[in-house]
This record gives C-alpha cells, sequence and structure tokens, in this order.
C-alpha cells in the first residue's frame, strides 16, 4: 500500500497488472434453512450474483448451542435439494460446515443429495490431518473448497499437491500478505485450482483481497458480506473498494485504494469470544 501511494499506482500493478476489471463474489444466505432462504438466493441472482453459499443448518450454533451433525446433515441434504430444484443448474450453490464434521458424517452428508446438488464444500472436517481428508476425497464427487485458516503455502501443498482441494480459500490475512499469496496462487495455478479467497474482515482486508483478485488468472469468486459491502458509512474509512451489486470493481486510486480517518479510532478493539457448541450428550464439537 505504501510502495503504491509512493509510485502513484495500484497495487495490481505491483503484482504484475490485472486481469480482469471485476471481481466476481460468492454471497452467504443468511438464517436458517427454509423458503426465506431461497428467495434470498433469489433475490441475489436477481442482481447479477449466481454463486451462493448457503446457511447450513446450525442448530443454534451462533449462541453456541445445541449442534448434533447427524440431525444438521439431514436437515441440510433436505432443503440443498429443494434449493437446487428451485434455482435451477445456473446457480452455483455450496455450503460450509465449518470443520464440524467427521468424514463419516461428510461422506454420509454427500451421499443423501443427488449429483451436481453441491458446487462446492467447505471445510467439512478438520485439515491437520491431509491423509483424512484425501480418504474423504475418495468418498465423494462433490468439490472441495479449503485452505481458510492455512498460515504459510506449506499448509496449501498436501492440498494442491495431491489433488485434494478444487477450490483455494486463501487468507491473504492469514498466509502472510500478498509474497505468501501469490505463491499460494502460482502453485495452485500450476495444478488448475482456482482461488477462492476467504474475506471475513473489513475494508482493508477486502481492498487487498480484490488487488490479489485481479492480479491473478485462477480465480473464481471472492466471499463477500452483504451487509458490510453495501454499508454506505464513509466515517473511518473515508475510501474505499467499490461494491457495484454484483461484485467489487479494480479501480485506479494508488495503492490499496483505502483511507483511513485516524482521528476516528479511538474505540479500543472490541475482542470477540466465538461460540463453544455442544452435543446432546454435553460434549463439545468444533466452531
Amino acid at each position: 500500500d505504501i510502495v503504491g501511494k509512493k509510485l502513484s499506482v495500484p497495487v495490481y500493478e505491483l503484482l504484475g497488472g490485472k486481469h480482469r476489471h471485476t471481481v466476481p463474489v460468492f454471497a452467504t444466505t443468511a438464517g436458517p434453512y427454509g423458503p426465506d432462504m431461497i428467495e434470498q438466493a433469489k433475490e441475489f441472482m436477481g442482481r447479477g450474483i449466481n454463486a451462493f453459499r448457503l446457511s447450513y443448518d446450525n442448530m443454534d450454533i451462533q449462541s453456541g448451542g445445541l449442534f448434533e451433525p447427524r440431525e444438521s446433515i439431514a436437515n441440510s441434504a433436505e432443503w440443498l435439494i429443494k434449493t437446487r430444484e428451485a434455482l435451477g443448474n445456473q446457480a452455483i450453490l455450496g455450503v460450509d460446515y465449518h470443520h464440524r464434521l467427521s468424514p463419516a458424517e461428510t461422506a454420509s452428508f454427500c451421499q443423501m443429495m443427488p449429483t451436481h446438488t453441491l458446487d462446492f464444500l467447505e471445510e467439512p472436517i478438520r485439515d491437520e490431518s491431509p491423509e483424512a481428508y484425501e480418504a474423504l476425497r475418495k468418498l465423494t464427487e462433490v468439490p472441495f473448497a479449503i485452505g481458510e485458516e492455512f498460515a504459510s503455502k506449506w499448509q496449501f501443498l498436501p492440498y494442491i499437491e495431491r489433488g485434494i482441494t478444487q477450490y483455494a480459500r486463501v487468507d491473504i490475512c492469514n498466509v502472510g500478505g500478498f509474497t505468501e499469496s501469490m505463491k499460494v496462487a502460482g502453485w495452485a495455478e500450476a495444478h488448475y485450482i482456482d482461488l477462492m479467497p476467504h474475506n471475513p474482515l473489513g475494508p482493508i482486508c477486502t481492498a487487498a483481497s480484490v488487488h490479489l483478485a485481479a492480479a491473478v488468472p485462477n480465480f473464481a469468486w471472492l466471499e463477500v458480506n452483504m451487509e458490510r459491502a453495501e454499508d454506505t458509512d464513509r466515517s473511518v474509512f473515508t475510501e474505499q473498494v467499490e461494491f457495484n451489486g454484483s461484485g467489487y470493481v479494480v479501480n485506479d486510486r494508488p495503492g490499496l485504494g483505502v483511507d483511513v480517518d485516524e482521528s476516528k479510532l479511538t474505540e479500543p478493539f472490541a475482542f470477540w469470544e466465538a461460540p463453544h457448541p455442544h452435543r446432546a450428550d454435553g460434549s463439545h464439537t468444533n466452531w
């Protein structure tokens, strides 16, 4: 950002130039499974967004409450089938189970649905064991999206080299900035794997992710939080990357294209405690 502003060029020029003028996104539906979720997805499609990550059956997980995997996957499969029927084959549908399933539960979940119900399944099991994921890869044809928690290219290595993941969920803030992200992107490109960046934070993370997306050829969709993307408040971040309703515009402002009014940064950061979901028998499960 500093070098780009000093040279009066956008960051993507420092990375080799841009491949696209708009960055496509995938949106996440809000709330539990049901008719309202399908209607929200239809609304997104009407605005030009055709890639969705659907709300999994969360079983009150946001409040740190009960989560029973087998009950969840049964209800999820039922509504995912209904959603595919309602939206047709043009929609790109995925779901994120956020490491909460076992390989056996994941296999059962995928087997509950007809072929092409899902276009991607994100992080169904924990990622510490590539061998477990490799075994799971043989049990389902659903493409995987993995990598949002990886902190280096070395963590991506087995998932790319062994063909375990079909989308690289690189998080530019976790993996080591632009330098490491570009290495992961090049490695993934050599194996025909597209990036699908994790983008859960704020305007700076989003802007950096947009520049990364502009600079690499192998790119699918950027995660978007629709509520934040459409927030018109510019009191703190006076210049931000522009969201046009269906994607992020790649602009030519110097650096990341983000300006911060530092005089507004007066309140200390409020740390967030992740929920602690549990099963009916009292044991804890993954967040």
